[in-house]
């Protein structure tokens, strides 16, 4: 095995469980997006077009399906012989085993992966976050400042930064500061979870945290703060551009909707930088003779009878005649049946809306109406 210049860890076990029932049997970054994506394809896919292409994926929460949809990688041109993707579930030894214990952890476990490819850096990732990035310019950015570990940051409302990891840096990008989700932030650079360490000083900073009795073994609220501490080269890069982490309903919701409209916030069609996926192979989408889409990303295979405007129909979903879907998402296989009313709502994996039914509501102050992976919705249930 040749010797590689950056690897990549992409952190995928998350349960996501503020995404409710679109998370009760699959992992956040297996929760399909977009018409004909699951998540973790923007990481993946972005792996590809930035030239890393050995990829270690850590999984835990029931990562079955995560683990068949990714397979050989082939999906995303990440099946070289000398590379490519390897599945990296927590696993037992002679001494016992055990879940991952945090962001930390489920990489110290693996560091195995990263000294069998003997990397000079590596790029430690979130499997649930919507974005483009070129990883390489984030690199040189990292090898300009010498640094020993470059966190990509992004500004964010101030009164949404005490849910991030806020960076206080100097006017070189080195970073002076950072606090894990502060109750008063004194900045709104937001961390965005995204690293390049130098491997050597990752290696051993993970192994001295694993035996420290008082740690959390996490990234954000250990790794970090000690490397500052201990007087590193830390340094920032700060991304331009569309990023998303979609943790609960309302904001999946949302940025479902920021794909839609002539202009969208982000472009699914960026030939130079393609978000590819694993769908399978379906036939076209049918829109029949009574059928209407306006504003819509409509996924192949779907069959559209009814009125269906502004919303995302994913994969084989169906829309019945005189049903009516608006600002909602189908997702893959989802059945709106004849004459039923969606609004506002998000429709699990094979999940059915009896006919006539009416869900959701035009009532911006109430929540997404959001119904489960097969779960069958019928008159009196809405």
């Amino acid at each position: 095995m040749s010797k590689k210049e950056c690897i990549a860890m992409l952190l995928a076990g998350g349960q996501g469980s503020r995404l409710g029932v679109l998370t009760r049997d699959i992992a956040k970054p297996a929760v399909s997006f977009g018409a004909k994506y699951r998540i973790i394809d923007f990481a993946l896919s972005n792996c590809a077009n930035s030239g890393v292409d050995t990829v270690g994926v850590l999984t835990q929460y029931r990562p079955y399906l995560l683990h068949s949809y990714i397979g050989s990688g082939a999906a995303w041109n990440l099946d070289e012989g000398d590379g490519g993707v390897s599945i990296l579930p927590p696993y037992a030894t002679q001494t016992g085993g055990a879940w991952y214990a945090g962001t930390a952890d489920a990489v110290t476990q693996n560091i195995g992966f990263i000294e069998q490819n003997d990397p000079d850096y590596v790029l430690i990732l979130s499997g649930d976050q919507l974005y483009r990035m070129d990883y390489q310019k984030m690199l040189e950015n990292h090898k300009r400042h010498n640094a020993d570990l470059t966190v990509a940051v992004m500004p964010v409302p101030w009164e949404e930064a005490s849910r991030f990891g806020i960076i206080t840096q100097d006017d070189d990008e080195r970073i002076l500061k950072f606090t894990e989700k502060p109750n008063k932030p004194d900045s709104n650079l937001a961390s965005m979870g995204i690293y390049i360490f130098n491997a050597k000083l990752l290696v051993d900073t993970l192994r001295e945290d694993a035996i420290d009795q008082t740690s959390e073994h996490d990234f954000g609220k250990n790794i970090i703060p000690k490397l500052l501490a201990d007087g590193k080269r830390l340094y920032t890069y700060e991304f331009q551009g569309f990023w998303r982490d979609v943790g609960t309903i309302a904001s999946y919701h949302e940025t479902s909707m920021d794909l839609l409209g002539m202009q969208p916030d982000f472009d699914l069609y960026d030939d130079e930088n393609p978000i590819m996926s694993n769908a399978g192979a379906k036939p076209p989408a049918y829109v029949g003779p009574n059928g209407a889409i306006d504003d819509c990303l409509v996924g192949n295979g779907a069959q559209i009878f009814g009125s269906v405007r502004h919303s995302i129909v994913s994969t084989s979903a169906y829309v019945g005649e005189r049903a009516v879907v608006e600002d909602s998402v189908l997702l893959p296989g989802a059945t709106v049946k004849d004459g039923a009313h969606v609004v506002r709502a998000i429709l699990g994996e094979n999940s059915v809306v009896e006919d006539n039914v009416v869900l959701g509501s035009v009532d911006q102050t109430k929540d997404t109406a959001v119904i489960g992976n097969d779960v069958v919705v019928g008159k009196g249930e809405e």
